[in-house]
């Protein structure tokens, strides 16, 4: 193992590598070959296609490319058929066409609006996906909690090992607490007394389960973010960790808005045992490495993905495409590096 000072030295800020596992990083993380650029001038897709509702305004040229990007991103196998119905492309056809309308404004929202967490990198649909029409890494609830009642009443997903808290006997959903639903994350009392703090233990083992969740998705150690000797402390900690909690607040956002309003769209095979739909988490971008894809842009050769429209326009036609159901949901605003949050 090897490691890396990232911040004043006895602070044991530090990053943790196995550089056994970076040569097959680097194959897994490697980016296709950008398809060849289009011409210049074509008409927007709209005069040219049928039925465009999210991309009209781009290029033709630009858009038949970036078709033919997310096929090979999404369904190398399955081809174009996968969204769209043979014969006849301008038809709604199947419900993955819906899905890939909903998929692609996610893309442009993230990286028009959530900089925060994507930086100047952003997102693609291979970022995610990697080939896959379902991502490898996603999460539906009832999954690893040990089944149902016993003969002393359910386990609440206690003492059932679960994979995504590291095969160990904490509460196996981390997820349904953060990416969901807007639970306090912090535990920690900033006294020495409990008079302070009215957290539980099990409200202490989702956070430990949830923290183990996003370092095994990043394939990095507590001080990867947070000062060893004050986990607490938003003074002590690395400029990471507000990207951290600009993302947890991302997928949240994400999972409400996009992902679960699709639940009369998705078929029965597409959802969890309990009826939900499949769900975003850490892993499903980051797949083991801090930074996806090795912090490769794919943008600059796909910028229809980076924001091809006004926010604005954008609302109006997410408005015009989603569920009248879809909750409504805005970003919070990350504290300031150094900053101090409630709930971080």
């Amino acid at each position: 193992m090897e490691t890396e000072q990232r911040g004043y030295r006895g602070v044991a800020i530090e990053s943790v590598t196995n550089p056994r596992l970076e040569q097959p990083a680097a194959v897994a993380n490697r980016i296709p070959e950008p398809l060849p650029p289009p011409g210049e001038g074509s008409p927007p897709a709209s005069m040219i296609f049928e039925n465009v509702k999210v991309l009209g305004d781009v290029e033709s040229a630009r858009f038949a490319r970036l078709m033919s990007a997310i096929t090979a991103w999404v369904s190398p196998e399955q081809g174009c058929t996968y969204c769209h119905a043979g014969g006849n492309f301008a038809t709604e056809g199947p419900y993955t066409k819906h899905v890939a309308r909903r998929m692609i404004q996610m893309t442009m929202e993230i990286n028009r609006e959530w900089k925060s967490h994507v930086g100047e990198t952003g997102v693609t649909c291979y970022t995610c996906h990697r080939g896959m029409p379902v991502p490898a890494n996603y999460w539906v609830a009832g999954v690893g909690d040990g089944g149902g009642q016993g003969i002393v009443g359910g386990k609440a997903g206690q003492n059932a090992p679960a994979s995504q808290v590291g095969l160990t006997s904490l509460p196996a959903d981390p997820f349904s607490p953060f990416l969901l639903e807007s639970r306090d994350i912090r535990v920690q009392s900033s006294t020495a007394l409990p008079a302070s703090n009215r957290r539980s233990i099990k409200q202490a083992e989702w956070t430990y389960g949830f923290m183990m969740h996003i370092s095994t998705s990043l394939g990095v150690n507590c001080t990867y973010c947070h000062n060893s000797r004050a986990l607490r402390s938003w003074e002590a900690s690395s400029p990471p960790r507000v990207t951290a909690w600009n993302g947890i607040r991302m997928a949240r956002h994400l999972n409400q808005t996009y992902l679960e309003p699709l639940a009369d769209v998705f078929p029965a095979h597409r959802k969890g045992p309990q009826g939900d739909v499949f769900k975003l988490s850490c892993a499903t971008c980051h797949q083991g490495i801090a930074k996806p894809l090795m912090g490769v842009s794919m943008l600059e050769d796909y910028p229809s993905l980076a924001d091809t429209m006004h926010a604005e326009e954008a609302t109006r036609l997410a408005a015009a495409i989603a569920p009248e159901s879809a909750p409504q949901s805005t970003p919070d605003s990350a504290p300031e590096s150094g900053g101090r949050s409630a709930v971080d």
